[in-house]
């Protein structure tokens, strides 16, 4: 019974393929298996096999033509079989290439063909069809079934998508393009099967597949043999010829397309080349891996031969070790406090305008005056006790950086409550020091212990983290150099704290060893401007270069 071929899908994207090239024409018999035409998707030009035996009695779409997917591009049957009802079902026109060419094309067949044609009408009376491993791209030798989508039992559509094989390329869907029940699965999920491979078989229910099984195995073996024993008889005789056709036209070089254009844009002649496709046929694989003879360097040897002591020897190529690695992962849900970070702070950096400003702070007075103050303080201070303390107090100064964006207003605080970033295994917490201007460096000291303390055990309550107007992110204890930071609303600002680095600086026209601390502003463009800005970062300078103001 004649069946219709339709575009095949060949990869996720895939809406219409151009026909590069028919390798059948209407009359010629076709084997499962045989590549029908060469198919242009949107992202390879791969071989399109027939998955059964019969004659071409119809193409539907000549070459260079596109046609999307699922559309009937070819009719396979017996010859000289009706086709024309099986064309109004699936609303296509006959093209103008009838079933009456087959007649003188059969003509022409060879007369040792009887016996395999023979052989095949056992096996074409089983009303069971053969679905095998497609040629998915030029470069696939084998597919592995990632997922199936029937199973034993399943009754499937002549367009459903069996199952879903990853290439060397991608994964694709495999169309059985049959109607019928999923009668056999010879690859389970996650195993691996050869191009021509039988990987299913699709067919009418109860009906014994066993001598379809039996032939499949070796069928495509054999069927791929005969055309390269004939292409090495064929050889034989031509070597010579072959020998000198490098500068020859090569347009009746069977190869693919693709392959023929990276030819010509290599400057090689498919003369050259071997084809490791059916029937030696070229593809990209092989114009990729090409690389001139010696019979190519032959005639250049004769026609200089003074030229060939100084020659030097050709580079050996390099082979690298082969390494084989395994993917992994590991995935963990969200918790509701990485939810809360990841929400406020999206909704902070879209819809704040952020812009950023950088300071360098000499920090060697202040490493000075902590190692003082350590030596008769009930607690020890912190560098990040400093800058708290340093912000507190110019924050007081410059009551715009003091300040929150509230949609139809602007609030300016004028309240200090500083609020210091830490880092908990789930997340960032930022405990509030308030009224952080009117306390001790000691005082704040203990106030930063104590909550970071209570971070880490989970022991931070909810008023402790609420009302911060300006907020610190002190990452200066890993020795980062430099970062910036995203700002924590409602606040206008965030200060980014790095390590102090020991860098050569220039003091009274003199280059020497300083300590130096880099400081960046995250600012609100709403509520804060650049200048206002930098005239902060200048008080926080002074204050740390000179931390005896911090102590007035």
């Amino acid at each position: 019974m004649a069946e219709v071929v339709k575009m095949p899908k060949m990869s996720d994207t895939m809406t219409e393929g151009v026909l590069a090239k028919w390798h059948k024409k209407v009359g010629d018999k076709v084997k499962s298996g045989d590549v029908l035409a060469e198919i242009e998707t949107d992202k390879a030009t791969m071989d399109f096999e027939s998955y059964q035996d019969g004659t071409l009695l119809y193409i539907g779409i000549q070459e260079g033509a596109a046609a999307p997917v699922d559309a009937v591009i070819a009719v396979l049957g017996k010859e000289g079989e009706d086709y024309k009802s099986l064309l109004d079902q699936a609303g296509s026109a006959p093209a103008a290439e009838p079933a009456k060419e087959a007649a003188p094309v059969a003509d022409k067949a060879p007369a040792a063909t009887p016996a395999p044609a023979a052989a095949k009408v056992d096996l074409s009376s089983i009303p069971a069809t053969v679905i095998r491993m497609p040629l998915l791209s030029d470069t696939m030798t084998e597919g592995t079934i990632e997922k199936w989508n029937f199973k034993v039992g399943d009754k499937v559509k002549a367009d459903d998508s069996l199952a879903d094989v990853a290439t060397d390329k991608a994964t694709m869907e495999v169309v059985g393009y049959e109607a019928g029940t999923l009668l056999y699965i010879g690859v389970k999920e996650g195993e691996a099967a050869q191009v021509n491979g039988i990987i299913a078989i699709v067919g009418k229910e109860g009906t014994d597949i066993t001598p379809l099984l039996q032939d499949g195995g070796s069928a495509p073996a054999a069927e791929a043999a005969a055309p390269a024993a004939e292409a090495k008889s064929e050889a034989a005789p031509t070597a010579a010829a072959e020998t000198e056709s490098s500068s020859s036209d090569d347009s009746r070089v069977k190869a693919s397309p693709l392959a023929r254009k990276i030819a010509k844009d290599k400057g090689i002649n498919l003369n050259d080349v071997k084809g490791s496709a059916e029937g030696g046929r070229i593809i990209k694989k092989d114009v990729e891996e090409y690389t001139p003879s010696a019979k190519a360097a032959a005639p250049a040897a004769e026609a200089a031969p003074a030229a060939a002591p100084s020659a030097a020897p050709a580079k050996a190529a390099i082979v690298l070790p082969t390494f084989t690695g395994e993917e992994k992962f590991s995935e963990r849900p969200v918790t509701q406090m990485r939810k809360a970070i990841s929400r406020r702070l999206s909704e902070s950096l879209f819809t704040a305008p952020h812009f950023y400003v950088t300071m360098s702070i000499d920090m060697d007075q202040a490493i000075t005056a902590r190692n003082r103050m350590n030596e008769v303080a009930p607690v020890k201070i912190s560098f990040n006790d400093f800058v708290v303390k340093a912000c507190a107090v110019a924050l007081r100064q410059h009551p715009a950086i003091n300040s929150s964006f509230l949609g139809d207003k602007i609030r300016t605080n004028e309240h200090v409550h500083v609020g210091v970033a830490v880092a908990v295994d789930e997340g960032l917490l930022v405990p509030v020091i308030k009224f952080a201007d009117g306390k001790s460096l000691s005082h704040i000291s203990v106030e930063v212990k104590e909550f970071a303390g209570k971070a880490k055990s989970k022991k931070l309550q909810p008023a402790e983290m609420e009302g911060s107007t300006f907020t610190i992110s002190n990452l200066g204890m890993f020795g980062v150099d430099e970062f910036t930071a995203i700002i924590n609303t409602p606040n206008a600002c965030i200060l980014a704290v790095s390590g102090i680095q020991a860098v050569p600086v220039v003091k009274n026209g003199a280059v020497v060893p300083g300590n130096v601390m880099k400081v960046t502003l995250s600012a609100d463009h709403r509520v804060v401007d650049g200048a206002t800005a930098a005239a902060f970062l200048q008080t926080l300078k002074q204050l740390l270069e000179e931390p005896v103001r911090l102590l007035i």
